[in-house]
């Protein structure tokens, strides 16, 4: 039996420049890259790393940028969504460690759920920790789970797991997540139709930092299969969490289900009753993106 990598953990300096880790993140996909030892790809199994960076702060001007691109109230309080964005950088600098399985390329986002315990201001200090867990068997693959958390000082005020899929041979057996008590995402009632302009993964990309070529352009994202431009996904929950603003508490979980993607430029309806809410195409409410929940804490 091989030994069980080990636990380290590495504090950063600053926040990873997104554009320069997408550029490592694309290596993986040229032949034999992933032989060589800084490149993802030659591990077999998640290393057991976590990255830290204190200090982190939110300016007003970027919290407006992704309030304005995102639909909420432009405010002191940061969205929980937007705490998700100054980790994300961390995300990608554990999927493009050469210790790493896989590229991060082509990885599918399948889940998000956040808890927040009190809402963070801007210009308030706190502190990151993110790792990702061990991978997990899948009817489609495998997947993993990258785990956030934000602190201030030895208080939690905030905890995030994303569930990223990789494709591949799956295992039928494997556990599928418990069904949701209440009507199906179809079955709930219509509260507003979007429109998704056709630069908005590139607004989003802008106010985030997640530049993914999947939601930039039709070209780079048919480069992956995709007919056109996709809305990132987590732009789609915080979308929703815009719309729900008004009704939420300062303690919550916010837990989302990635269903289909959401093509640019489109429509979509937004539906909500009693904590739930998804997000449909407006000609078949069959046709579910995004479903999810929220509940108090």
């Amino acid at each position: 039996m091989a030994a069980a990598p080990t636990a380290k953990t590495r504090a950063l300096r600053s926040s990873p420049g997104t554009a320069g880790l997408y550029a490592k993140a694309a290596l993986p996909l040229l032949p034999g890259a992933s032989l060589l030892p800084f490149v993802a790809g030659g591990g077999g199994t998640i290393p057991r790393t976590t990255l830290t960076l204190e200090g982190v702060t939110a300016g007003r001007d970027e919290l407006a940028a992704y309030d304005r691109v995102c639909g909420f109230t432009l405010r002191d309080a940061l969205p929980s969504t937007f705490v998700h964005v100054k980790a994300f950088p961390l995300h990608m600098a554990l999927m493009t460690d050469g210790a790493f399985p896989f590229g991060a390329v082509g990885l599918v986002h399948l889940r998000n759920r956040i808890t927040q315990l009190r809402p963070l201001l801007a210009g308030e200090r706190f502190d990151l920790r993110v790792h990702a867990m061990p991978l997990q068997p899948h009817p489609k693959g495998r997947t993993f789970t990258i785990v956030s958390e934000a602190r201030v000082g030895d208080e939690l005020v905030w905890r995030d797991a994303s569930t990223m899929l990789r494709r591949g041979r799956g295992d039928a057996s494997a556990p599928q997540p418990p069904a949701v008590d209440g009507p199906a995402p179809s079955e709930l009632p219509l509260v507003a139709q979007w429109r998704l302009p056709e630069d908005l993964g590139r607004r989003y990309g802008a106010a985030s930092g997640d530049r993914n070529p999947i939601h930039l352009h039709a070209l780079t994202a048919k480069a992956f299969g995709f007919p056109r431009a996709i809305a990132h996904g987590m732009w789609t929950k915080a979308r929703c969490l815009a719309a729900l603003e008004s009704t939420l508490p300062d303690a919550y979980t916010v837990d989302v289900s990635f269903r289909r993607p959401l093509l640019l430029p489109s429509k979509a309806t937004f539906a909500a009753q009693d904590g739930r809410f998804a997000v449909r195409n407006p000609k078949d409410d069959t046709k579910i993106h995004l479903e999810g929940t929220v509940t108090a804490k």
